[in-house]
């Protein structure tokens, strides 16, 4: 049988390592109440600044429309706050609440668990150097 083009395609590849990766901590986040991108905004936001929406929304890999309706239904709930940035009144920027920390901390825990057990078939030294790379593919 010949091989396939998407057997060595580089974003197939990714795709499916993400699905791979994420496919069972979705049962978590979904159990503690959040969308898969609610998850992902708030674990972007958890332990840094405050982010614009243009920032988010590559963060999040989501549109800047859809992170903007989200942020705003997020901020409802008081799981951000938004506020205009000092620099660009143009420019609003979003920053996680006490709240919101409380409902993703748990979930970073389990994060960093589930990849471990994961990256655990590789070893050290080729997670190392896989994030590495991803890492440089990502930047380009």
């Amino acid at each position: 049988m010949a091989e396939r083009f998407v057997d060595n395609y580089l974003g197939h590849l990714l795709g499916q390592a993400h699905h791979a990766l994420y496919r069972d901590f979705d049962e978590h986040v979904r159990a503690a109440g959040l969308s898969s991108i609610e998850w992902r905004v708030l674990a972007a936001l958890h332990d840094g600044e405050a982010l614009t929406v243009g920032q988010l929304a590559r963060e999040v890999m989501s549109k800047q429309p859809t992170v903007t309706k989200l942020v705003q239904r997020m901020a409802e709930q008081g799981w951000v706050l938004l506020r205009a940035d000092p620099d660009d009144q143009r420019c609003t920027r979003v920053a996680v609440t006490a709240a919101g920390r409380r409902v993703v901390r748990p979930l970073v825990e389990e994060a960093r668990l589930h990849e471990a057990r994961i990256l655990r078939a590789l070893g050290a030294g080729e997670t190392r150097v896989l994030r590495r790379l991803l890492s440089r593919l990502a930047a380009l």
